[in-house]
This record gives C-alpha cells, sequence and structure tokens, in this order.
C-alpha cells in the first residue's frame, strides 16, 4: 500500500503536520487559527482536501509537497531490518532522525547478513521490488564451510529443492571466487533462500554480504552508510 502522499489529495491537517513536523492537533490548531492558506485564501478546515496542484502557505512560507525518498544503505552485522525492535538495533538507528519518518525497509536481510539495503517511503515502488511476479536479480557473496563442488554450482544453476517448498528454486547464476566462495544472484526472495539453498547442497553458509540489486550496487559505500538513490536507480523497478 502506497504511503498517503503518493495518493492525488490529502486532508489539510494531515499535510500541513507531515510538511511542518507537528502533530495532527497542532496542525489543526494552526488551521483553525488562520495561519494557513490554501491558493492564497484562508482556510479554517482541517478536513480541507488538498492536491500537488495547490499552493498551502503557512504565513508566507510555502509548503512544499514532500517527494518520497529513497535510500541504499550498507548494512552491517548486528542490525535488525525493522523500524522498531525490542531486544536489537535497527537499520533505522542508522538513518538521520529527520529522514526516518515513514521510512521502510525493502525486503529483509538476516541480522548476521551485511551489505546492500533499500529503504522507502513509496509503498507501490517497495511492491514492485519485492512482488513474488518481480524478477529482479539479487546478488550475494557467499562463504562456506567447505567446498563448493562443480556440482554444487551446476545444482545452482538449474534450480534447488528446498525443504518445505513446492517448487525448485529459480535457476540462479553463479561465479566461483575461490574454492569456499562464489558469486550468487538469485530473483526470488523466500525465506533464508541462500543459507537454505546452500544446506540443501550439504554445506553451511558461514559468511553472507548482498551487493547489488538490478543495477543498484554499494559502490564504495562504507559499512554502516547510506545515499539517497538517484533518479535513474529510482527508475528501475
Amino acid at each position: 500500500m502506497s504511503k498517503p502522499f503518493s495518493d492525488t489529495s490529502v486532508r489539510l491537517d494531515f499535510f500541513v503536520s507531515h510538511t511542518l513536523g507537528l502533530s495532527r492537533k497542532d496542525a489543526k490548531i494552526l488551521i483553525t487559527k488562520g495561519q494557513i492558506s490554501v491558493n492564497d485564501t484562508v482556510t479554517k478546515k482541517a478536513n480541507h482536501t488538498v492536491t500537488q496542484q495547490d499552493l498551502v502557505k503557512y504565513r508566507d512560507d510555502l509548503l512544499a509537497w514532500p517527494r518520497d525518498k529513497y535510500f541504499v544503505m550498507n548494512k552491517p552485522a548486528g542490525y535488525v531490518c525493522a523500524t522498531e525492535d525490542g531486544q536489537h538495533p535497527v537499520v533505522l538507528d542508522l538513518i538521520a532522525t529527520h529522514e526516518q519518518k515513514d521510512l521502510r525497509v525493502v525486503g529483509r536481510l538476516d541480522m548476521d547478513t551485511t551489505g546492500l539495503l533499500l529503504l522507502t517511503t513509496d509503498g507501490q515502488w517497495l511492491h514492485r521490488i519485492t512482488s513474488p511476479k518481480s524478477d529482479c536479480f539479487k546478488q550475494y557473496r557467499v562463504w562456506c564451510a567447505d567446498d563448493i563442488t562443480d556440482e554444487a554450482i551446476k545444482q545452482l544453476e538449474q534450480g534447488v529443492q528446498l525443504k518445505s517448498e513446492e517448487h525448485p528454486t529459480k535457476p540462479a547464476k553463479v561465479v566461483r571466487v575461490t574454492s569456499h566462495e562464489i558469486l550468487l544472484s538469485i530473483s526470488e526472495g523466500k525465506y533464508h533462500q541462500v543459507k537454505r539453498m546452500l544446506a540443501a547442497l550439504g554445506n553451511k553458509v558461514v559468511r553472507l554480504h548482498r551487493e547489488s540489486i538490478a543495477e543498484v550496487a554499494l559502490g564504495d559505500l562504507e559499512e554502516g552508510q547510506y545515499r539517497e538513490l538517484t533518479d535513474d536507480e529510482v527508475a528501475l523497478f
């Protein structure tokens, strides 16, 4: 589901509360006191509807319609992919406080998995990436406890039957790096999929790092850092 500012219209009190960082109650107070105008006309009704075509002002300051946010992060180990957690630090703790509002994590990485993570306020964009219908490839660097045999690589490329799954995984792309390390690209997002794929082949993943999603890559982004996606990167999905 999209966040409200992806809609074509919103209530005036909602718009004011988000653009000025106020509670809905305080936003309503400003409106009823006549401090908000819409298209140069003072509007005292909190339920008045505004769209992106309307010019909304607080006193003489124009309030800009908020844009959706799109971030890529290099997630460190030890952080949970959630907005809050009672026991562990969450990835939103790494985002500047003023940027956190309405952010959602696109997919999940295990707490001990590192690497590329997307975050956004755009619900439709999030759904396009995480939908089972998406054929978006995600590349992981995988380190295993035992040698990764040629037969195992062939099986990964053909599809692996996972326990409790009706169908094998979709064919993966595999590049051998060393006897214990591969680059694995998959187009699905099943629960613990990479670890389960290697376990089904008699091996164990000891370290896992996501390097890219589609053409969005970490580049020189340091662990724990994040940046905004470019317009071209957003348009990939």
